[in-house]
């Protein structure tokens, strides 16, 4: 690339900030107007009514964007969708078009110099495009020439495990099953995912404790729950169709708690877009009791009602632990109830943020209560001690035996439409000897049985130079990564990157010694094959698996499914192959065969996907049966609180979401329920922190991060007075994430510790 300065990071200039009010309820008629703007502007009002009317019905398409689970039954009219899904669907049938001319135009340098919202905004990718050695332009490229130089480039490396193969959530069952076979009849099990990135946390913590890595309700359960707990989670933007189903819990008599470092308009106050006689008036709250926890206190906060909950227990046999549930099913409740006796309410409560009576009413409504359900999301898995954050919230639940009963149980709350699919399909580091015995069964291999890298790992080995190919399968992997320009090294230093995508992205331009894009067929557009038009499957948050089906005609006619692109890197590589690849992409239901055949859940699964709706997988918790774990029964366990100490001159800084973002995709530059448009490098700040360090509102900064003696930088961003708790800030992902270091992360799942980035501030004068 000679002296040419690529950018990994977006560009440190501001775009002109406007702040407006914080509304006082969410969704409503602007949620509606705000999704019908962006689907005008990118596929035009007409064609965007028809392709929402599609979105997450029984026989339309999964949306793109959230797993969170659809009605069983009754689906709404041209409404089953949020704000957020409406934009993912408009971004995906874009007018915009990335051609071979386009690139011809526009060089590597030149983009790289863009906004991330600017890249997206460039349009969908029509060919299969390949940046040669030395060039700082991507050329078009044969599909057989495309694969031909992945085969080859696989093939000369001196080990399989010198290849990294990353997974986005949103790819399908179906080519998440073909790839982890492909990567492991190759040779390796380096198969990270963004779930390293996100819920890791959440599937190490209930695989302990309750024999399953997913949560153990249903959409159902809303219906009938005593009490909702929802903590760490913003769905008013990251799953705004969850309001519904809290809607629904309110309803019915139920109570909510919210428990997070920043008041959230979602959670607050809903008016249901689904009901047009509400979307005047004041609207439904929802919260009823709203705990504005310091960043990572939620272990001292869980550790502090369970200790109420066990004097009250004590004071009044009976009234508060559910004796026989416990006794029944459970393993290690005397250790974890003498740990407890190792805190004390007055040492933990300062890590909280709350005082003693807040928590005390929460511990009432908590007692007094038996079908509870605890929601949370990335505030309680992006930290050091994350695991141990899930593990007490299952420890609650154990408590009182919330956990196998209708409106009772747990509920990590998914990103990506499918990223629990993708698991379930085998994309993981670490597989199951079982899983690994009955592909070598199925398929007449050798499967290899050395732990892959998980997704730091893989950046690390990258860095090294020990990973010299490193394959995406969807997603936007520099912008979702810690630790930018680490992360932007370590694929530079690789001899090819390539990227499995439907739009341009930054990840894209952050390339290896030669970088190839292979873009692929949208969830909205028709896929046919050889037998005809073919459906795909995926499993929303709470284990359904149901069909997707898209009815848009491709863009271009040079696009694949990722199933066929999938088979095409199979057919181009592997050499002594027994899969008749080639064969299983002309119909999906031979693929399905295959799923069948080796996971367990799926029986009759042809048959049973022609369900409308789906079915459910199987859940050992749901149905109270805990054998999967050693115990054999569900398990206590005890649990750390944070142990961050800061300096006076310090702060926590957790990256977040606008309300214009969908993970790593950004579809404006507003983030309109924080009151902040036109905007991205901002700083969340409590006010008398602000008067501490002498800056004020709108004050530039630069961001300074420390962990173990390094410093990692950041520039320009504007200081906005919020309400947070004091000594913790929020910022925004990707523009904050070059101040996570790549080393920190969670214990035992290895999650980025994105939520508990310690900073000081240099006011830029």
């Amino acid at each position: 690339m000679g002296t040419k300065k690529i950018h990994a990071q977006p560009p440190e200039e501001l775009t002109g900030i406007k702040l407006t009010n914080i509304p006082s309820s969410a969704v409503g008629a602007k949620a509606i107007a705000s999704a019908l703007t962006h689907v005008n502007e990118e596929v035009g009002l007409i064609k965007g009514i028809g392709l929402l009317s599609k979105i997450n019905q029984k026989d339309g398409f999964d949306c793109p964007g959230c797993a969170w689970p659809d009605p069983d039954e009754k689906r709404a009219f041209l409404a089953e969708y949020c704000e957020n899904g409406a934009k993912a669907i408009a971004e995906e049938a874009t007018k915009n078009r990335v051609s071979p001319m386009f690139f011809s135009t526009h060089s590597i340098q030149e983009l790289s110099k863009l906004s991330d919202y600017e890249i997206g905004k460039s349009g969908r990718i029509t060919h299969p495009m390949i940046l040669k050695e030395g060039s700082d332009y991507y050329e078009e490229i044969s599909w057989n020439d495309a694969f031909s130089l992945v085969g080859k480039e696989l093939n000369n490396l001196e080990s399989p495990d010198e290849a990294i193969f990353y997974t986005s959530g949103r790819t399908s069952n179906e080519a998440a099953f073909l790839y982890q076979l492909f990567v492991r009849q190759f040779g390796t099990n380096n198969l990270p995912d963004c779930s390293n990135m996100c819920h890791e946390s959440s599937g190490a913590a209930l695989s302990e404790t309750l024999g399953i890595g997913k949560g153990s309700v249903t959409l159902d359960d809303f219906n009938h729950a005593d009490l909702v707990i929802v903590m760490g989670q913003n769905p008013g933007t990251n799953h705004p169709r969850m309001l519904t189903a809290l809607s629904e819990t309110k309803k019915n008599g139920g109570k909510i708690i919210t428990v997070n470092p920043l008041p959230e308009v979602g959670l607050l106050n809903y008016k249901d877009p689904q009901n047009p006689l509400k979307w005047i008036g004041k609207g439904q709250d929802l919260t009823d009791l709203f705990l504005q926890v310091k960043i990572n206190g939620d272990v001292a906060l869980l550790k502090i009602i369970l200790k109420i909950m066990k004097e009250k227990e004590l004071e009044q046999p009976n009234s508060v632990f559910n004796h026989k549930f416990i006794k029944e099913k459970t393993s290690g409740i005397d250790e974890f109830l003498e740990d407890l006796d190792n805190y004390s309410i007055e040492s933990l409560l300062p890590q909280t943020g709350l005082t003693l009576k807040q928590i005390k009413d929460a511990s009432e409504l908590i007692i007094n209560n038996d079908k509870i359900i605890i929601c949370w999301a990335m505030g309680l898995t992006q930290h050091k001690n994350s695991v141990d954050n899930i593990r007490e919230v299952v420890n609650l639940l154990l408590l009182k035996g919330s956990i196998g009963k209708k409106g009772a149980g747990t509920c990590p709350v998914r990103g990506h439409s499918n990223v629990q699919g993708d698991r379930t399909m085998g994309i993981w580091e670490k597989p199951k000897e079982d899983f690994l015995n009955k592909l070598e069964k199925e398929f007449s291999f050798n499967a290899p049985r050395k732990h892959g890298y998980d997704v730091v790992a893989a950046i690390e080995a990258m860095h090294k130079k020990e990973a010299k190919v490193f394959i995406g399968m969807g997603g936007n992997f520099i912008s979702a990564t810690p630790d930018t320009e680490f992360t932007a090294k370590a694929l530079q230093n690789c001899n090819l990157t390539v990227h499995v995508s439907t739009k341009l992205n930054r990840s894209h331009l952050i390339h290896g010694r030669q970088a190839l894009i292979l873009p692929c067929l949208g969830r909205s557009e028709k896929d046919n094959q050889e037998s005809g038009d073919q459906f795909v499957t995926v499993e929303n948050s709470m284990g359904v698996v149901h069909q997707s089906q898209g009815h848009l005609n491709p863009l271009s006619k040079h696009l694949l499914s990722e199933p066929a692109i999938v088979a095409g890197l199979a057919n181009a590589t592997l050499k002594n192959s027994k899969v008749n690849w080639s064969e299983l992409i002309t119909n999906y239901d031979f693929i399905r065969d295959k799923i069948e055949a080796t996971i367990n859940g799926f029986d009759n699964y042809n048959e049973r996907v022609r369900i409308k709706g789906g079915f459910y997988l199987p859940n050992n918790a749901r149905d109270n049966d805990f054998k999967p774990t050693k115990t054999k029964k569900a398990n206590f366990t005890t649990n750390k609180p944070s142990e961050i100490k800061l300096e006076d001159d310090q702060f926590i800084m957790m990256t977040i979401r606008t309300h214009d973002q969908y993970n790593t995709t950004i579809y404006g530059l507003d983030d309109r329920y924080r009151g902040v448009l036109n905007e991205r490098r901002v700083i969340f700040m409590n006010p008398n922190d602000m008067k501490k360090i002498g800056v004020q509102k709108l004050d530039k900064v630069d961001l300074t991060s420390h962990f173990q003696g390094q410093e990692r930088h950041a520039k320009g961003f504007l200081v906005i007075p919020y309400s947070i708790p004091n000594q913790c800030t929020a910022t925004y992902f990707p523009e904050a994430n070059v101040l996570v270091p790549i080393k920190s992360k969670a214990d035992i799942s290895h999650t980025p510790t994105s939520k508990t980035i310690i900073i000081t501030l240099q006011k830029v004068s």
